[in-house]
């Protein structure tokens, strides 16, 4: 077993218990944690497999971005986790049975893909190359158009959403920065000038106490 095979087996083996705690884990924060763990071990996997912009891609966007605004807004919803656990382990057999049913299916659909004996030999170039760069010379030499396409379509869905975030609603409430950067002290606070002692009132007359002669 060379140094490859015994890095893919540690790496294959942290994803999956990884993997595990994630589902089983009782803090939101620890399973995000662990979702963490389980990209940077895959992406190390396709890093063993020379499929370096998957690798980069997935700590780039899942784990730099992605997983960032999982904990951020775990953290700040503070989600009652334990009630939504309720009954897991009940359920636990049925759902790993299934898993493993899915799980083989797509072994018996995948498997056929993976013989090696019918695969091309790689070109010495392109090794020498990478595939990153071969990746970017296709994207912007035969795919330019399409890539070009569906940056527009990504660019009208930001501002599409953007546009669904800001409108006028009734039910919310919303500070416009812009009347609220002209706002002035003045329009803030007003001083108002008191005396600093007030006289007290009149003491009224004290009744007769007897008759007069």
């Amino acid at each position: 077993m060379d140094t490859s095979t015994a890095l893919f087996y540690v790496f294959s083996a942290v994803l999956l218990g990884a993997s595990f705690r994630v589902i089983t884990a009782r803090s939101a924060v620890h399973s995000a944690l662990f979702l963490v763990l389980a990209f940077f071990s895959a992406s190390c996997v396709w890093m063993l497999l020379r499929a370096e912009f998957l690798a980069i891609s997935l700590v780039l966007v899942y784990v730099g971005a992605v997983m960032v605004l999982f904990l951020f807004v775990v953290m700040m919803l503070d989600i009652n986790v334990d009630a939504m656990r309720v009954g897991f382990w009940k359920h636990f057999p049925v759902a790993a049975v299934v898993g493993v049913i899915i799980a083989l299916e797509m072994a018996l659909v995948l498997i056929p893909g993976f013989d090696l004996r019918s695969a091309p030999v790689p070109d010495a170039k392109a090794i020498e190359m990478g595939n990153t760069k071969l990746l970017g010379i296709q994207m912007y030499t035969r795919y330019l158009y399409p890539l070009q396409i569906a940056a527009v379509i990504l660019l009208v869905a930001i501002i599409a959403a953007i546009a669904l975030t800001l409108r006028q609603r009734k039910d919310s409430k919303a500070i416009d920065a812009s009347e609220a950067v002209k706002v002035k002290k003045a329009d803030r606070l007003r001083v108002v000038k008191m005396q600093a002692v007030v006289e007290p009132p009149p003491a009224p007359p004290a009744p007769p106490t007897g008759e007069t002669k």
